[in-house]
């Protein structure tokens, strides 16, 4: 079963990459985005804790 819903989300992905590519290019850059806010906090976090 696991393994069936793993291939269905890699076609859905694959799909949605081939039908709107510019969608799925906003949506990787507003993920990569994230992760870096989210750095960002932890290293002032860190920074604050040795001050």
């Amino acid at each position: 079963m696991k393994k069936n819903l793993r291939y269905v989300a890699i076609a859905f992905v694959i799909f949605y990459l081939l039908t709107s590519p510019r969608a799925a290019a906003g949506v990787v850059n507003n993920a990569f985005d994230q992760l870096g806010r989210a750095g960002e906090q932890l290293a002032t976090f860190v920074n604050t804790l040795g001050t």
